[in-house]
């Protein structure tokens, strides 16, 4: 895989620096707002949008000492060997939230912010269940005018427009288990895009 790496865009230190002061920050401000009397109910729920954001939200959890559930929702929006965004499409057979989410402080948390069509769709699926409060965490947000419109509350790194592999991040399935975030040689991602289009 190292020979795949065109170049290392944020090195894993940085990634582990900047996700502890995120959570930091996060933990300030839901921690005041989110106490419940009944402590038989989790206070926060944390919404993660498969695959993409396993990494981040395992690193992340492990800063937030805070009562929390964890509910997923899947959602896909770059098939195979895709470099953009092929439109935001709900998986229901992975996803695991409740019917109602009444009282509940929400944090949906993605992987990269685009097109803002992931977080649209996976936001819309949560007002439908009637949250108490419901906020935005991405790890990565890249510097395009759709993503500067969309309205995200937690910004973990902006980065150029240039798609990129890694901690979690994904090429046809594969380079998610690398710990920096990459962008990949352009041979590489024309030879994956031919495998993804071969029956």
């Amino acid at each position: 895989m190292q020979r795949d790496i065109e170049a290392v865009l944020i090195d894993r230190h940085a990634i582990a620096r900047r996700i502890g002061e995120l959570a930091q920050t996060i933990v300030r401000d839901l921690a005041p707002g989110t106490s419940s009397a009944d402590d038989a109910h989790p206070v926060i729920t944390l919404v993660p949008v498969l695959t993409g954001s396993i990494i981040f939200v395992s690193d992340l959890i492990r800063h937030m000492p805070l009562r929390m559930q964890i509910r997923l929702i899947s959602i896909t929006s770059y098939p195979g060997a895709s470099t953009s965004s092929q439109g935001a499409k709900l998986r229901g057979g992975l996803t695991s939230l409740p019917e109602s989410l009444a009282g509940a402080h929400v944090l949906l948390i993605d992987d990269i912010l685009d097109s803002g069509k992931t977080l649209t769709l996976a936001c819309e699926e949560i007002a439908k269940r009637g949250p108490a409060s419901v906020k935005t965490c991405v790890l990565l947000r890249k510097q395009r005018p759709e993503a500067a419109k969309f309205p995200v509350d937690y910004v973990c790194f902006d980065i150029p427009d240039k798609f990129v592999v890694g901690y979690g991040l994904d090429c046809n399935d594969y380079y998610r288990n690398l710990p920096d975030i990459v962008t990949l040689r352009p041979e590489v991602l024309a030879r994956l895009a031919a495998e993804a289009a071969s029956p």
